[in-house]
């Protein structure tokens, strides 16, 4: 079977991912610049500013909110290393109780308490996630710059976390080999791979574990 084609930006078969989040990967950040084949100047510098919802009960379901739309991704598997995600739902504000009771609480793995109302504006479903004592709304900001080294769709970023600093690293692809062997040619063989959920909660104290560092 011959390989899919990655173009940046655009749909693809479900991807495997390598991520890891830390202080500095200066070195690694050079080599996949150098190695990286042209790419369109869309994907050069990006930014954007997230809101993340965490549950101290769910680590397989990842939720963001971006330009007033919500997206939650589910894992699927672990692959020599690399984790597979897939898209659970998509929703946009004002949102129905129905899919607050059916799809969002679900994937936090958290009790909801009695909605009252038929829908929920931007403000009153981040109230309802203040309040309670097992989700946590984190603010993200990304900057980041797009390469592609081994038909692999990567990029460097700067990402600051409720103001916290941290420089993060990423190559994914339907491929896995491919991946493995830009995770190699940059230089991380060996660094853990650290998904988003996974970056904030170790940041906010919900997990207690290092980033990776160099």
């Amino acid at each position: 079977m011959s390989k899919e084609e990655l173009k940046i930006g655009e749909i693809s078969k479900p991807r495997f991912e390598y991520r890891t989040f830390g202080q500095n990967f200066d070195s690694a950040f050079m080599r996949m610049a150098r190695l990286s084949v042209p790419v369109p100047e869309k994907v050069w510098e990006r930014t954007s500013e997230e809101i993340y919802i965490v549950s101290r009960t769910n680590d397989i379901n990842n939720t963001k909110i971006r330009d007033g739309k919500m997206d939650i991704k589910t894992f699927v598997q672990t692959v020599d290393g690399l984790e597979q995600w897939n898209p659970l739902m998509k929703g946009e504000f004002p949102i129905s109780a129905d899919v607050l009771k059916k799809e969002v609480f679900p994937a936090f793995q958290v009790k909801m308490d009695e909605l009252k109302k038929d829908t929920y504006t931007y403000d009153e479903f981040m109230e309802i996630i203040n309040n309670h004592p097992d989700l946590q709304a984190v603010r993200v900001y990304k900057q980041r710059f797009g390469y592609m080294v081994n038909n692999t769709i990567c990029e460097t970023g700067v990402v600051l976390i409720n103001g916290a600093k941290l420089v993060t690293i990423n190559s994914e692809s339907t491929e896995v080999e491919d991946i493995l062997k830009t995770v190699k040619d940059v230089g991380l063989e060996g660094v853990e791979n650290i998904n988003y959920l996974q970056a904030i909660k170790r940041v906010i104290g919900m997990i207690n574990k290092p980033l990776a560092n160099e």
